[in-house]
């Protein structure tokens, strides 16, 4: 059987809003995360994160291990809009939480490796010119930093 193979679609920066935090659940420590607008770019599309569209739906466990419920959307620069909803882990040490979680510390490429985001986005739109998107799986590799999360997305070929 053959390697997976990627290409890579955009990256997004999503600025988010300062976390409502629910705080500790029989299911984890429950946050939800607004969605505050950002930017997407790639070489088939690029556009803006529509504001106040969405948020993350987030759930923190004890041993540092999480979910992630993501839903927002993207307006393209000829207009057209994608929704985005994606689910995805978080896994960090406990003691790297803090960090992981500080959405306003400088950017830092080196923060995809150092935590652990990764998401399964997938996309809807009406629009005819990007609805190949709608067959689109894809994966990403994300970080904080910068005012939000950065997430490179790349679809499964």
């Amino acid at each position: 059987m053959s390697e997976v193979e990627t290409e890579f679609v955009f990256e997004a920066r999503v600025r988010l809003k300062a976390p409502i935090l629910i705080g500790q659940t029989p299911e984890g420590y429950r946050m939800i995360v607004n969605v505050d607008g950002g930017t997407f770019a790639g070489p088939k599309l690029s556009g803006a994160v529509v504001a106040n569209t969405g948020a993350d739906w987030s759930r923190l466990c004890a041993d540092g291990s999480g979910d992630l419920d993501v839903r927002f959307c993207l307006q393209t620069t000829d207009g057209a809009l994608i929704y985005a909803h994606w689910h995805g882990v978080m896994a960090f040490d406990p003691g790297e939480r803090d960090y992981a979680l500080d959405f306003d510390k400088d950017d830092d490429p080196a923060g995809a490796d150092r935590d652990c985001f990764r998401v399964s986005p997938r996309f809807e739109t009406a629009h005819p010119d990007h609805a190949w998107l709608n067959r689109v799986l894809a994966i990403s590799k994300s970080r904080t930093g910068g005012g939000g999360g950065v997430h490179r997305i790349f679809a499964v070929k």
